[in-house]
């Protein structure tokens, strides 16, 4: 605001005095402005809880315009700020609550989701010099989902935790390479895929930004390096393949990938919010009673190591996450909770622990999984195994381009492929931990090729069967007596299938891969691979298996599942309603629905 609209200001607020003072005494002990204000004539006119417009103009210069009750903002309003912030959208009760957007003189804004003063939702941040994040916020910071352009040109797409890249991203640089894998703590750690621009790839473990542990080193042209990686050449273990050789070279040195092809792979940092929207919040009248009437408490440690209450007045500098999902807040007076990213406004609050004068302070919950984790000792450990080392295998093996107008011959069911995977490693296999075992591959083109019509990027359909997540097995095995298997993202389901089955599919291939050309959204089920494994020795037990697209991950939440037949004889779940949840399967006389779509999509689904 200039020196000339404050003077208006000014001016309108003695003229409304004067007027008001002529009509009947104003109550000024209780208003939190001061003789600075706009004091509207109407003001004392107005109910508890009507909205009305309103401007206010306050001691500091900050200034206000927009719906007004009960001596706060409420509605749609805009506030600026003597700095040069603003912002612009919904309030509720004082607080920014709902869409708008807050601008900060550099330049930069963020539009989007506001909880409680945060940026917390959905929202767009763009940075005075380029960058920008869209995607999910939690109290601050970015969590979630989202997406970050940089401005140097670098793009990163995936998940974040806390303000950091953590969980499973890609990541583009400028210069055309990009990496696609986890990541942790804003560095690329776990299983992940690097590419260059130049075609050559890198498949395996990272640690801190490096390769770490078992990985592949691909070349353009072919040729390849297997083994355990490390940037300490002493840890450094593996044999390189010249392209159409059958014999190893030794010659070729690995450290060549941290010293030359990585150091044009850095990632960008961004840059830094100078200050939060939260941190500019007014406290308004009436707003510091609400909370102190809770006296939320936590717990704080004393040089005795017993623990002592402490009011939100007190400052946080930590807290720990329970099992449970509960949060332990604990202080030592560092960091002040109201105005740090890592305040706790939203959380809610449970009861008391009056024993142990502890606060529980409950996070969202998270979505109930189904399955079972196949960790080790479980019965199937090993058999995980040996499925993620294959689909590795089969998956990252160099093929060339193929057309889509697939030949005869690659439907034939002779056409499959066996791989031996001894523990101490091959010229193609890896060593691993499993026992020994052979792979086969069904019809590996047509699935490959499959896949590619379904827009599944390879990188991606490796990191969620073979990344460092086990799978899940579920609790019982369907009528036909095969297991089902999902992946930790629930992105496939893995299904074990008898001999007759995998006879059948492979008879049904052609038909299947010409439906799936002409109808590119058809809705029928989706079936990425057909593989077998088979253990040596004694056993010589065969497990074969079909991965498919899991139809329940989605960015929707599902509130009821069915499994429809087109039957009526038995197609109704025995559960009473009571006992119904979201991961309970309902059948055809469960569906109470009627659907109604749009014509366009009504037409296509006839089609």
């Amino acid at each position: 605001m200039n020196k000339e609209e404050t003077g208006i200001a000014v001016k309108v607020w003695e003229e409304t005095t004067l007027t008001k003072s002529q009509a009947v005494p104003k109550r000024r002990a209780k208003t939190f402005f001061t003789t600075m204000s706009v004091y509207n004539v109407d003001d004392d006119e107005h109910g508890p809880g009507e909205v009305y417009h309103a401007e206010r103009v306050l001691a500091n210069g900050d200034f206000y315009t927009g719906q007004w009750a009960d001596n706060l903002p409420h509605g749609q309003g805009k506030y600026l700020w003597t700095d040069g912030c603003m912002y612009v959208g919904e309030w509720y009760r004082g607080k920014t609550m709902g869409k708008g957007k807050f601008s900060w003189p550099s330049g930069a804004t963020y539009e989007g989701d506001f909880k409680g003063g945060y940026m917390d939702g959905i929202g767009t941040y763009t940075g005075s010099v380029g960058n920008t994040y869209k995607g999910s916020w939690i109290m601050n910071l970015k969590h979630g989902k989202g997406t970050k352009s940089f401005s140097n040109g670098d793009y990163y797409e995936g998940e974040w935790r806390r303000g950091l890249q953590d969980g499973h991203g890609r990541y583009q640089w400028k210069n055309g390479n990009h990496y696609i894998g986890q990541w942790k703590n804003g560095m690329i750690n776990g299983n992940g895929t690097m590419i260059w621009s130049c075609g050559n790839r890198y498949d395996g473990f990272w640690e801190d930004g490096l390769p770490k542990g078992n990985g592949t080193f691909r070349w353009a042209d072919g040729s390849f390096y297997v083994g355990v990686w490390s940037k300490d050449p002493k840890e450094q273990n593996g044999t390189y393949y010249p392209s159409g050789s059958p014999a190893g070279d030794l010659d070729w040195d690995p450290q060549h990938v941290y010293l030359v092809d990585l150091t044009d792979s850095k990632i960008c940092q961004g840059e830094k919010i100078s200050i939060l929207p939260s941190q500019k919040m007014t406290n308004w009248p009436g707003i510091a009673g609400e909370v102190n009437q809770k006296q939320l408490v936590y717990r704080r440690w004393n040089d005795g190591g017993r623990p002592k209450r402490m009011s939100v007045d007190e400052r946080l500098s930590n807290y720990s996450l329970d099992t449970d999902g509960s949060l332990n807040v604990y202080t030592n007076g560092d960091v002040d909770l109201r105005n740090s990213e890592e305040g706790m406004e939203n959380l809610q609050l449970d009861d008391l622990d009056s024993g142990g004068g502890r606060v529980v302070l409950k996070l969202p919950p998270t979505p109930k999984k189904q399955g079972e984790t196949i960790a080790r000792g479980h019965k199937n450990y090993e058999l995980m195994l040996n499925l993620q080392l294959g689909i590795r295998h089969s998956v990252g093996r160099p093929a060339p381009a193929t057309s889509l107008d697939l030949k005869a011959s690659a439907f034939d069911p002779k056409e499959k492929v066996w791989t031996k995977f001894p523990p101490e490693g091959s010229k193609h296999t890896p060593p691993h931990q499993s026992c020994e075992f052979k792979w086969k591959d069904y019809c590996p083109v047509v699935f490959r090729t499959l896949r590619k019509l379904f827009n599944v990027d390879a990188a991606d359909y490796m990191i969620s069967i073979c990344g460092n997540d086990a799978l899940r097995e579920l609790s019982s095995p369907g009528k036909s007596g095969s297991f089902f298997y999902l992946t930790n993202d629930d992105k496939y389901m893995i299904k074990t299938m008898k001999k007759a089955e995998v006879k059948v599919l492979i008879r049904m291939l052609p038909a299947y891969y010409n439906h799936v050309r002409a109808f590119e959204n058809t809705l029928v089920t989706k079936f990425f691979g057909l593989h077998c494994v088979k253990l040596t020795g004694t056993a010589q037990k065969k497990v074969r298996f079909v991965i498919m697209g899991n139809l329940f991950c989605s960015e929707y939440v599902i509130h009821r599942r069915f499994d429809l037949k087109g039957s009526s004889h038995g197609r109704t779940t025995a559960k009473p309603q009571t006992a119904v949840d979201p991961t309970t399967t309902l059948k055809d006389l469960d569906l109470n629905f009627i659907f109604r779509l749009q014509k366009v999509w009504f037409q296509e689904f006839c089609r």
